[in-house]
């Protein structure tokens, strides 16, 4: 499993956010993508999850370019974006139905299961817009309990989670990268996962100012 960026140029407002940028994640690493506000983290992100197409360069997927094995990438990733993610008027039960309607071997039972391990356990028929800011988080983030995806692409996944939550989240990293998967991520919290290195990139350093 290897994603490669080769050549990446991206303009926002008449910015360059980087040129020439190239990058390579192979199985079983953290890469943590920093540089400050307006950088273009959350803008790399959405280029690597095919969200955004406004870039010029090259997007490999196991060297192969991307938009010729782009049905095989998108089920070998998944992407959490820094908002919560959930359909306010849905329970957390009905939002991970939702967003899990295209994985036939999830049932109610791992549904229930993945909504325990992020505390959720008790409030899985409550609309999501009676929860708080944290609670809406944990049901977007119940989902990389319920994922097999390889890569995972997270942005600032610890967003509005307690010291409980987020070291939960980094556990769940370490346990996902120790079984050979892989993470992207953002995060302005100071990273801990246990036994790995964590590989920087900083934007601050590949952009023209």
């Amino acid at each position: 499993m290897t994603l490669e960026v080769k050549n990446l140029f991206c303009e926002r407002d008449e910015r360059v956010l980087f040129s020439s940028f190239a990058l390579k994640i192979d199985t079983a690493e953290v890469v943590q993508i920093i540089g400050q506000n307006g950088s273009g983290k959350t803008t790399l992100l959405r280029i690597l999850c095919g969200l955004s197409d406004a870039y010029t360069g090259d997007l490999l997927w196991k060297g192969q370019a991307l938009e010729e094995v782009r049905d095989d990438y998108y089920q070998s990733m998944l992407y959490v974006g820094h908002l919560a993610g959930v359909k306010a008027s849905l329970t957390p039960e009905e939002n991970l139905q939702w967003m899990s309607q295209l994985d036939k071997s999830l049932n109610k039972c791992t549904i229930m299961q993945a909504l325990k391990q992020v505390g959720l356990y008790g409030f899985e028929d409550v609309p999501c817009h009676s929860l708080s800011a944290g609670q809406q988080r944990r049901v977007g983030l119940a989902r990389l309990y319920l994922s097999n995806a390889p890569l995972w692409i997270l942005d600032e996944p610890f967003t509005a989670l307690d010291k409980k939550g987020v070291s939960e989240k980094e556990a769940l990293i370490a346990a996902h990268v120790h079984a050979g998967g892989s993470v992207i991520l953002t995060t302005h919290h100071d990273l801990s996962i246990p036994n790995k290195t964590i590989r920087p990139v900083n934007l601050d350093e590949v952009a023209i100012r």
